[in-house]
């Protein structure tokens, strides 16, 4: 199959029947839900750029598997030019999608799970990476839509995986036989598992040899018996139920629990089963190529909410004062820094064994920690240059209200020449930038917590090095 449309990507979600429940009702067709509908549009809207001429230069490239054009999103990082392809991508996809669009989890999964998987074939003579292989060719021609599994639930998290109360907290292996494994678990900030055709589950940490039944890569249908999808609730959600004030009128994101209940895997769809000294490197490079992914993503909305900020002092008749600008300089300044720890993270990526290439660890995290601080700094800019209209405007039902809605348009209007209808549009897309939870908390933890960031960059900084420059310097002779 050729990148598939973005029909068909609609049409083979509707041939799926997952298990979902949203505000605790089981919904039997969930891809028409109002809660889903506008996250699914912004995947089928990678799937529409990939058909067109101008996206089809940032999504589709040849597969080092077929050779044949396959989109990035399925696609092994062979090159430092795919990690710089993929951040510009995303920086693309954002400028015409404007929020998360899904699809990058699976993305860096799928390159995480082809190193280690080759690693651990070449110790231990297993065959992993062969039916990685087979796997990833399947979804390549296909042209499917993939989410990673990754953060457990953790219960007490001072404890190990082998040593909880309740065993369940990670994600395990409680039964086997010549056929394949059974899993029993759950995966919390699934993005996209509902917008995705397969999940592949990967290990959410470093395991031991007493977890060595919590370490389990594998790859799982959507629909298959036994997974639980559970909506994850959003703050402005209310807008999408009742179809009013969206904001970003096209596109949504949001994320899941996944529940396992005894799902079977069988053994052509495992990747990794119990060889707990690979667990803690898959979830690193996974970690280290999904903070690089921000970098590129995160900096496409940013360029968007600049020019939102922008925009609203324009239609304020603002765009000259002084401070403003000052604060539109400052939002570049952060913005084109995240983007830039990214590119020069895909600059010093070096090989693997696999042929799979890592970004350089220590530039990617310090593009992620920039974008947990100082993106919430963005964030604050924007609010402070589209002012405090963004955080209580009446209704669009009150707009079309024929007692009140003259009044509210006579009332709400800035300056001549601007529809008081297209100045509440920017101040309903500006309110959702600045106050969506999944965003705001997303730029914080997505990818992991600052703590696990800071900890990457010192575990491959070389502090010894670093003071024997200053010793020498400065003279000291050890």
């Amino acid at each position: 199959m050729a990148i598939r449309t973005a029909q068909s990507y609609l049409d083979s979600l509707r041939q799926l029947t997952p298990a979902v429940y949203i505000l605790g009702k089981r919904v039997e067709n969930p891809y028409d839900h109002p809660l889903l509908k506008h996250m699914i549009a912004g995947v089928a809207r990678t799937y529409e750029l990939g058909n067109d001429p101008e996206g089809k230069k940032y999504l589709v490239a040849p597969s080092d598997l077929t050779g044949e054009d396959v989109s990035r999103f399925v696609k092994f990082y062979v090159s430092q030019e795919d990690l710089l392809a993929k951040v510009r991508m995303l920086k693309y996809l954002s400028h015409n999608i404007g929020t998360c669009y899904m699809r990058c989890t699976g993305m860096d999964a799928i390159n995480s799970v082809g190193i280690e998987t080759y690693n651990c074939d070449k110790k231990y003579k297993t065959s992993y990476f062969e039916r990685f292989l087979n796997f990833l060719e399947y979804i390549q021609e296909n042209d499917l839509t993939v989410f990673s599994g990754v953060t457990d639930v953790k219960g007490d998290r001072s404890l190990r995986p082998s040593q909880q109360p309740d065993p369940d907290m990670y994600l395990h292996v409680v039964d086997r036989d010549s056929k394949g494994v059974f899993v029993r678990g759950a995966k919390i900030h699934q993005t996209g598992s509902l917008c995705a055709h397969w999940g592949l589950i990967v290990p959410t940490r470093e395991m031991r040899a007493d977890d060595k039944d919590y370490t389990i890569c594998c790859a799982v249908p959507v629909d298959a018996e036994g997974v639980i999808h559970v909506y994850g609730r959003g703050t402005l959600e209310a807008r999408e139920l009742e179809e009013c004030d969206l904001g970003n009128a096209c596109y949504s994101k949001y994320a899941n629990m996944v529940i396992f209940k005894d799902v079977f895997i069988p053994w052509e769809r495992v990747f990794l089963c119990g060889e707990h000294e690979y667990a803690g490197e898959m979830v690193r490079h996974f970690g280290n190529f999904h903070r690089h992914s921000h970098g590129g993503c995160k900096c496409g909305v940013g360029d968007v909410i600049i020019g939102a900020a922008a925009a609203a002092a324009d239609y304020n008749g603002l765009q000259k004062v002084s401070h403003i600008n000052h604060k539109l300089a400052e939002m570049i300044k952060i913005i084109q820094a995240i983007y830039g720890c990214s590119v020069a993270a895909s600059v010093e990526a070096t090989p693997t064994p696999s042929g799979i290439y890592a970004v350089d660890p220590v530039l990617s995290n310090t593009s992620k920690l920039f974008e947990g601080k100082e993106l919430q700094e963005v964030h604050r800019m924007l609010i402070e240059i589209a002012g405090g209209q963004v955080a209580d405007l009446p209704s669009d039902k009150d707009m079309d209200n024929p007692d009140i809605g003259p009044l509210l348009r006579k009332y709400l209007k800035g300056v001549e020449g601007v529809s008081t209808e297209d100045r509440l549009k920017l101040f309903r897309f500006i309110e959702k930038l600045a106050f969506e939870s999944r965003d705001i908390v997303s730029n914080i933890h997505g990818a992991g917590s600052p703590e696990t960031h800071r900890m990457t960059i010192l575990r491959h900084s070389d502090i010894e090095s670093k003071k024997k420059l200053a010793k020498k310097l400065a003279g000291i002779v050890e």
